[in-house]
């Protein structure tokens, strides 16, 4: 904490030796909706790999899919679908870290669930009609609120408020009864100063996995205060998903005969036949509040105050065969002569949770400094607890019976300072510090009936640092480093596992820019000190299991560009090829443990590339062909065959008319969207496990490997329209 403060006593010194100085009169005047998102995001010319999509970019393939599809085409971003087309749950990894590592935020929010580190989409269907930018940071990034960026930081900025009222209408309908239904609204300014807007949206489909269908509801509302040096906002948004459970994924044999086979619900009935349990479902509802207020004091001086509660709370269901009496808290019962100690039953898993966040940043800028500093604080409370609500068997069940109970609290205070300093016409200086406390208590029992008593405390000291070099007019050079730490989550907990994470990382980079080429190229070194990995494994709720993998780094450049070809034409090519490893990794085989030194780390394929060709024939027309590279991967640590993902190579392609000459509407625009063009089957997601076989020679242990596959749609489509008023 020390350190912190003399850092930004340092920082602050800076600033006021800066603002004695005369002020150049031509210092742009930000505009306040941007202030939102000033403290989490960076640049155009900072030190730090980035991408950005705007609005229009969005609502050209916005007709359902969840946000990570968005962003599909993105450098070293892979992505993936448990019902197969992009609807319902959805996943993102940067640079081979899984989505839990991946720090995400609304309006500078943090929307990472506190315990499981995770981020669920599906609990906030059809966002990104609500989304005005957003911007992903590869890499540490730069400091921003909640966990700490392990492969990439996202931040997305909600719709502005409109100065005109507007009304739209937008429908859109597609494979496996794919559609989506939403209505949008501005009052525009009233009497100059008010804005009343909102959103209603529906989606849903039947999924190309058998029986993964996907039922979601979503609201976004917003009033809005608008003067010269004042923007306050108040937001209501949130939503309901119930989505069919397809978690489980299939075995090889299953794939090559069955390949959208769901095993999830399947039970036998007391005749013997092999069913599906009906409401096998996930079914949870969130909702998010938020206060925003942006005050500029002058064109050097600006704040933002942000507060934020969140509400969660759902269940998923399961119909589970010959369970043991004991795991439920059930007795023995005496049928006809006979004890008995197993029944079928339905159970369900509930989780309620509360969010609390307050932030505030303050921002000095003039033609040469930018400085932002800052608090945020929140308070994280989290109920776990299991009902049996049927079963075959009673055994002394009372109606809704807890079987178990336990909760999370966690607490996280962080205070940060960073700076661009424009030296000259040539140099310019990044500074980023950051301090975390974090603190987590658990209590209670797991789902698995054990006891989690935990209490840790984390201190965390994040310094970041650059340097940019400006060339001429067309090229710069950057160079980077920052630091960031992770704590363990609950799932880690259950897994003994304690040690938070370290990663130090170096990037170098090149960006030229002229009129018709823009071209980004950067070289990373992540140094990671005890990072959790993915084992391949998952839990008996589709949730992945980590493990320490001591000492690791991940290796590579990414290259992206932007052609104009022609006045109609464009490129948007990107590459990424990276070597991920662990340095020495030990793992049990065959009751032993074995040193395998250097392996590659799970999920990281060393090759990730991508193209976006656009071409406009004529005025308000525009046809992409998107394509997708995904070299093989490891699903866990080991380099085993059997747990290898294969290449896969798709192709989507993507056409947008705009009709903009008819009576009574402003416009009508038509999109369509057809993924996987070829056909290609192909699989982006799976498992790998192991097990000793003690049993088939008892003098022998034998480590037995499997492996499960979530295979992704082939040829589908979706087209829309939006009616706009």
């Amino acid at each position: 904490m020390k350190t912190l403060f003399i850092s930004i006593a340092l920082l602050s010194t800076i600033t006021v030796t800066i603002a004695q100085g005369k002020v150049n009169d031509s210092i742009p005047v930000e505009n306040l909706e941007e202030v939102l998102v000033r403290s989490v995001r960076v640049t155009a010319d900072s030190p730090v790999a980035h991408s950005n999509i705007g609005k229009k970019e969005l609502e050209e393939r916005n007709l359902g899919q969840d946000i990570p599809y968005m962003l599909s085409y993105l450098p070293s971003v892979v992505t993936t679908s448990d019902a197969g087309a992009g609807v319902g749950y959805t996943y993102i990894r940067v640079r081979g870290s899984d989505g839990s590592r991946v720090n995400v935020t609304l309006n500078g929010v943090p929307f990472n669930d506190a315990e499981s580190q995770g981020t669920f989409f599906v609990n906030l269907p059809d966002f990104t009609s609500s989304v005005q930018s957003l911007q992903l940071q590869r890499g540490v990034g730069t400091s921003t609120n909640g966990s700490g960026a392990f492969g990439a930081s996202l931040n997305l900025l909600t719709d502005a408020a409109s100065e005109k009222a507007f009304g739209e209408f937008s429908n859109s309908y597609g494979s496996y009864e794919t559609r989506k239904h939403n209505v949008k609204f501005s009052s525009g300014l009233l009497k100059e100063h008010i804005e009343i807007s909102g959103r209603l949206s529906t989606i849903k489909s039947e999924g190309y996995i058998d029986r993964a269908t996907s039922d979601l509801k979503s609201y976004f509302l917003q009033g809005a205060y608008v003067a010269d040096n004042t923007l306050i906002k108040a937001l209501a948004f949130g939503g309901n998903e119930e989505t069919y459970q397809a978690w489980n994924g299939i075995d090889a044999e299953t794939l090559e005969n069955d390949r959208t086979f769901n095993p999830s619900g399947i039970y036998t009935d007391s005749d013997g036949a092999t069913k599906f349990y009906d409401k096998e479902v996930d079914d949870y509802s969130q909702d998010h509040y938020q206060i925003l207020w942006n005050q500029r004091f002058n064109n050097t001086w600006s704040t933002n105050v942000s507060l934020n509660y969140t509400y969660g709370r759902g269940y998923f269901e399961q119909y589970k065969e010959d369970q043991d009496f004991a795991d439920y808290g059930l007795i023995s019962i005496e049928l006809g002569g006979e004890m008995i100690q197993t029944t079928d039953l339905i159970r369900r898993r509930w989780l309620n949770n509360n969010f609390y966040a307050a932030n505030a940043n303050a921002n000095y800028k003039n033609n040469q400094l930018d400085i932002t500093g800052g608090v945020f604080y929140s308070y994280y409370g989290g109920d776990h607890f299991g009902e049996v609500i049927w079963a075959q068997n009673a055994g002394g069940l009372e109606i809704r019976d807890r079987y178990y109970s336990g909760n999370g609290d966690k607490n996280e205070f962080t205070a940060f300072a960073k700076a661009n300093y424009k030296v000259n016409e040539t140099w310019g200086v990044y500074v980023d510090i950051q301090e975390r406390f974090v603190s987590y208590r658990t209590s209670g029992f797991t789902s698995d009936v054990v006891p989690l008593i935990e209490r840790r405390k984390h201190s965390f000291f994040n310094p970041k640092a650059g340097i940019s070099f400006q060339m001429n007019k067309r090229n710069q050079l950057y160079a980077s480093y920052g630091r960031a730490h992770r704590e363990p989550r609950r799932s880690d907990f259950e897994q003994g596992i304690f040690t938070p994470e370290v990663l130090d990382d170096f990037e170098l980079g090149w960006r030229n820019s002229s009129e018709k080429i823009k071209l980004n190229a950067n070289v990373f070194y992540m140094d990671y000190k005890d990072q959790l990995v993915l084992t391949g494994a998952i839990d008996d709720v589709g949730a992945p299991i980590r493990a320490t993998s001591g000492k690791s780094y991940r290796l590579g450049i990414e290259i992206d560009a932007a052609i104009a070809i022609s006045e109609k034409m464009r490129l948007v090519p990107n590459i990424a090829i990276s070597s991920n490893k662990n340095v020495d990794f030990v793992t049990s085989r065959d009751g032993s443990l074995v040193n395998l030194g250097a392996t590659n780390i799970s999920f990281s394929p060393e090759i990730v590339a991508a193209n976006r060709i656009e071409y406009r024939p004529v005025k308000n027309l525009q046809l992409a062909l998107l394509s997708k590279y995904v070299g093989e991967q490891f699903m866990g640590n080991i380099d085993s065959e059997t747990s290898k993902l294969e290449s896969y190579f798709i192709n989507d392609f993507n056409v947008v008319y705009t009709l903009d000459t008819v009576p009574v509407v402003k416009s009508i625009v038509f999109s369509g969207l057809v993924s996987n063009i070829f056909n290609k089957k192909y699989v982006s997601n799976g498992y790998f496990y192991t097990f000793d076989d003690t049993w088939t020679d008892p003098n022998i242990v034998t480590t037995i490997e499997g492996a499960g596959y979530y295979p992704q749609a082939e040829i589908n489509f979706l087209v829309g329209a939006t009616i706009k008023f």
